[in-house]
């Protein structure tokens, strides 16, 4: 199965969000989320670039901001709206 960009980030967002309150590291989202870390470190600068996620320096890990927990809500809604969707590739 191929996801698409969107779903990768809502993977990421999920993942993160899904961390401790102290944040996640990158060894845990690039494991947890299937990526390489090529594929990580482009992932990572597009979601703190659009404030989806923030790095907090002392934990050194990442956590999701409210404008990411609105995107990870309207991506599950999405699904919910059309479960067939993404099963069908």
């Amino acid at each position: 199965m191929v996801r698409n960009r969107i779903e990768i980030i809502a993977q990421i967002l999920e993942v993160v969000n899904e961390g401790s309150d102290d944040g996640v590291p990158k060894t845990k989202i690039m494991y947890s989320a299937f990526l390489s870390y090529q594929q990580l470190k482009e992932y990572l600068t597009i979601l703190q670039e659009n404030d989806l996620i923030e790095y907090q320096e002392g934990e050194r890990a990442y956590r999701t901001t409210s404008k990411g927990m609105q995107l990870l809500v309207l991506s599950s809604k999405i699904d919910e709206l059309t479960p067939n969707i993404r099963t069908e590739r």
